[in-house]
């Protein structure tokens, strides 16, 4: 990170500068047998893609409240850092009620369906793929997000003491989020850069989202994120750590 870094976004921006070549995020999905790995420069691409979609056909800006209804998935974190990037909340498992979009995993379409904003549904597949029939009331991000720009520039200035995200009832500005992940790398064992975290953790916490995106961002590291990881045997978990060389691992 530089020392201007004052919001996730920053931090992508710095990472890009830095090493755009460098891994960023892997991600497993332990039911289906899906990884991907997605570089600084793609992590990027996707979130300019998400945040263009997000301001533009959406319609959100500063402040608006974004309830992510999703698991800890690599999707997730492009969402997270695309809310970062136009201003609005990234509000974990909140209330589709009272947010402006709603963003939805396959699991929560039906308590989506409660936001009378804008609403978004992700199948989760692999590769990111679309919905073999999509879902009624909700735009496909799979469809919808391929033909986005690939920069993004936001209409109106991030303020980085703004609202930023919401997890676990606890409000975070956009200062707090990067001050608060710095602070705390070196406890989840993030050295610095080219650390590498193997994450098993939900995202429905600050330590979920620190271990799993935050924290390995903002010191220059990067995170082999896991879902389904309690399906894994302990000799795929001891393999995956030697092949990904994972420097520390958080399951719990």
């Amino acid at each position: 990170m530089n020392a201007t870094d004052r919001t996730p976004a920053d931090l992508l921006s710095s990472a890009l500068a830095a090493d755009p070549a460098r891994p960023l995020v892997t991600f497993y999905d332990d039911a289906t047998g899906e990884r991907v790995e997605l570089s600084v420069a793609t992590f990027a691409n996707w979130v300019a893609k998400t945040a263009n979609l997000l301001q533009g056909d959406l319609a959100a800006g500063p402040g608006d409240r974004v309830a992510l209804l999703l698991p800890a998935h690599w999707q997730t974190a492009v969402w997270l850092l695309a809310c970062a990037s136009v201003g609005a909340v990234a509000d974990v498992g909140g209330d589709p009620a009272a947010a402006d979009v709603v963003v939805s995993g396959p699991d929560t379409l039906d308590a989506a369906r409660a936001c009378r904003g804008e609403r978004v549904a992700l199948a989760l597949r692999p590769l990111g793929g679309r919905f073999p029939q999509p879902p009624s009331g909700f735009a496909d991000y799979a469809v919808e997000v391929p033909g986005q720009g690939d920069r993004f520039a936001p209409f109106a200035p991030v303020d980085p003491d703004g609202p930023a995200l919401i997890v676990a009832g606890r409000e975070f500005s956009g200062t707090e989020v990067v001050e608060r992940a710095l602070a705390e790398a070196a406890g989840l064992g993030l050295t610095g850069p080219g650390a590498r975290i193997l994450s098993g953790l939900p995202y429905d916490t600050w330590d979920g989202l620190n271990a799993g995106l935050y924290g390995p961002l903002a010191v220059g590291g990067s995170v082999v994120l896991c879902r389904h990881l309690e399906r894994a045997s302990e000799e795929t978990v001891a393999g995956r750590v030697e092949s990904e060389r994972v420097s520390v691992v958080r399951r719990r």
